[in-house]
């Protein structure tokens, strides 16, 4: 065993959330430990009770119990996880994630959607038109656990052998009615999905609580005159730490609750008597351009998709007397997009000048909204970025 390997720790989902919720494994962690527990039966002849999901981060490892292990016919091995999503209301928690692994004579591994996982029918997505919806993050994860076990089964075998897996989630096609897949264009069932393995339970009226704490906490650490930064999500993260350099305690993760993280903001100004210079949001546009039709809250079941008030600012934009940017077919694209990340391509894949006007058009729409909402903040700044980090807008 390397020493990195050594160094590795468990995650211990025991320990619960700050919200004092408890965390859950993600269905790319399930379909990661079924993978693992089909491989050993297939190529060692065992059957695992549990086995150890390295995360992404390169530093913990998940013990996954295993529900089932089973030869399917010669050739092919199949293994169940029962998905457990914490305290998180997750539609797929308690579902079986199944993966069927056999051996392949290309030499690499290949990812199928089995019974109850959608595939991707339209543009947009991060996967190509016609592959499973086995996210980037789920198949690194997957792959990394094959070289794994060729690695503990056969150390320093250099010819690896290929293997075709095929992902599945027995109650995959009653739940994606559920989710947001049909409007996504992903058809047949569920998607894999996760980034860090693990579910963080953050859609609760608790985790709403606890946010007017962090924020609390953090104007009280902060220094008079620095800026605090609110994210959604993860996307956004290495902006504010590396281009902002504001410190830990000034970035609140504020999830979909956008509306009531500047509304304790307010509160706690106006109680305290003071205001704050500058209130950073750094995010996906898919979350934060949701404020363009009024909505607050950006969870999935509690709002559409962000796509038509973006198409919307580019009408706009039109009638500006500038002439016509955005010609109707480019128009009639952005509107029928199935995600906004589609947009993202299609507008900077046609004019990467136009794109960045674009999203800072709607930056700026975005931070006039949520200034309304919070006047003890002197000035709100919104940087958008897209999945891969970038940021969208013109720089300033």
């Amino acid at each position: 065993m390397s020493a990195p390997e050594l160094q590795r720790a468990e995650y211990d989902l025991a320990v619960l959330a700050p919200n004092g919720l408890r965390r859950g494994r993600s269905t790319g962690s399930c379909a990661t430990a079924a993978v693992r527990a089909a491989l050993y039966r297939l190529l060692a002849g065992v059957t695992l009770q549990h086995t150890e999901v390295s995360l992404p981060d390169g530093r913990h490892y998940l013990c996954v119990p295993i529900k089932a292990v089973r030869m399917v016919e010669e050739g092919m091995a199949e293994a169940e996880v029962l998905k457990d999503g914490g305290d998180d209301p997750d539609n797929t928690h308690g579902a079986t994630i199944v993966a069927q692994v056999r051996r392949n004579e290309v030499g690499e591994v290949r990812f199928f959607a089995g019974e109850g996982v959608g595939t991707a029918t339209m543009p947009g997505l991060r996967v190509a038109v016609g592959e499973p919806a086995i996210n980037p993050v789920p198949r690194a994860m997957m792959r990394a656990a094959v070289a794994e076990v060729l690695d503990e089964l056969k150390p320093g075998q250099t010819d690896a052998p290929g293997f075709d897996l095929h992902i599945g989630c027995r109650e995959g096609r009653a739940i994606a009615p559920k989710t947001f897949n049909p409007k996504l264009g992903i058809v047949g069932g569920i998607s894999i999905l996760g980034t860090s393995g693990i579910v963080e339970p953050m859609s609760m009226a608790s985790w709403i609580a606890s946010i007017e704490v962090y924020i609390r906490v953090a104007l009280a650490a902060c220094a008079p005159g620095e800026a605090l930064a609110y994210l959604p999500g993860k996307i956004g993260r290495v902006f504010v730490a590396q281009e902002l350099g504001l410190p830990e305690k000034c970035s609140v993760q504020i999830a979909n609750f956008l509306g009531d993280a500047l509304d304790f903001t307010q509160q706690a100004l106006a109680e305290s008597g003071r205001t704050l210079p500058l209130l950073w949001l750094a995010g996906h546009p898919g979350k934060l351009a949701k404020v363009l039709d009024g909505v607050w809250d950006t969870h999935s079941s509690k709002s559409n998709m962000a796509m038509q008030g973006v198409a919307r600012v580019a009408q706009e934009m039109n009638a500006t007397g500038e002439g016509e940017l955005f010609d109707p077919t480019l128009l009639q694209q952005m509107k029928e997009a199935n995600t906004v990340e589609a947009i993202i391509e299609l507008v900077r894949g046609r004019d990467a000048a136009l794109s960045r006007r674009l999203w800072s058009e709607i930056e700026t729409r975005i931070a006039a909204l949520a200034q309304a909402r919070v006047p003890a903040v002197s000035r709100i700044e919104v940087r958008l970025f897209d999945l891969d980090g970038r940021h969208l807008g013109a720089l300033a």
